[in-house]
């Protein structure tokens, strides 16, 4: 099963697959079966920031089975059509329609203990969830002979779809590396939702993620994590966007 032929809108040199919430979740529902397709990304504006500081950063959000729109602003440059696809809504919504069909679960990320509390509070919310196993890794790459353990679990487990959450750029850069050698259908990077769907981390209301305000919220949560991860990112993203915008810079998909 090739890359799904969605198309592409370019912000500040990344392809931003232009689909919904319920298009994207129907994608990866119907991987159900498949091996080795590949990764999907959720395209933030940090996640565009670091793009732009790293070129082979940049590539493996080019080069994967989907990168989706997943800030509010990254949405905004897009086509009307376009919806969020945010990664936590995303993960619910995968969990749920997939049930139906079988789909099975691995959940890699978190600090200790995340993936399995995450595991289990999922499964309690979706009834008939197969879940596959979890893994919280060590802070760094995984050693030779860890990799190798996760490579024997996952095989054993078979599952569909291993979640991601290690935050970005690192859980890109482990799928599209390390990642890539593990026996499941895709690979899904979804960072804070490990944190919020296990009851870590409190989620922004409804209204302040429409608003595109909901980095002003995480802030206010996580100051000294993410203060200079957004006082800096963000006023650069958008003189970026304003050039592209003006056709002052040229931003090709390399």
């Amino acid at each position: 099963m090739s890359p799904p032929q969605v198309p592409r809108y370019n912000v500040l040199g990344v392809g931003v697959s232009a689909l919904t919430l319920a298009g994207a979740r129907d994608l990866i529902v119907g991987a159900r079966g498949q091996r080795g397709l590949g990764y999907v990304c959720l395209c933030t504006v940090h996640g565009l920031g670091e793009a732009r500081k790293d070129p082979e950063f940049r590539r493996i959000l080019n080069q994967s089975w989907l990168t989706t729109p997943d800030g509010m602003p990254v949405v905004w440059m897009g086509p009307a059509s376009v919806e969020r696809v945010y990664g936590p809504d995303l993960m619910l919504a995968v969990c749920e329609a997939g049930r139906g069909s079988g789909l099975r679960h691995f959940f890699y990320g978190g600090n200790a203990g995340v993936a399995a509390e995450l595991a289990s509070r999922l499964s309690v919310r979706f009834p008939g969830l197969q879940v596959a196993g979890s893994f919280s890794p060590p802070f760094r790459d995984l050693s030779g002979e860890e990799l190798g353990s996760l490579r024997s679990q996952v095989a054993a487990a078979r599952p569909d779809i291993v979640w991601v959450g290690l935050g970005t750029p690192k859980q890109e850069r482990f799928m599209a590396g390390q990642g890539m050698s593990l026996d499941t259908a895709l690979l899904i990077g979804v960072g804070a939702a490990f944190d919020f769907h296990a009851g870590r981390v409190p989620q922004a209301p409804r209204w302040v993620q429409r608003c595109g305000l909901e980095w002003l919220f995480r802030l206010c949560v996580e100051p000294r994590r993410l203060a200079r991860r957004y006082l800096t990112t963000n006023p650069l993203f958008i003189a970026r966007v304003a050039a592209q915008k003006m056709g002052f810079r040229n931003y090709p998909l390399t």
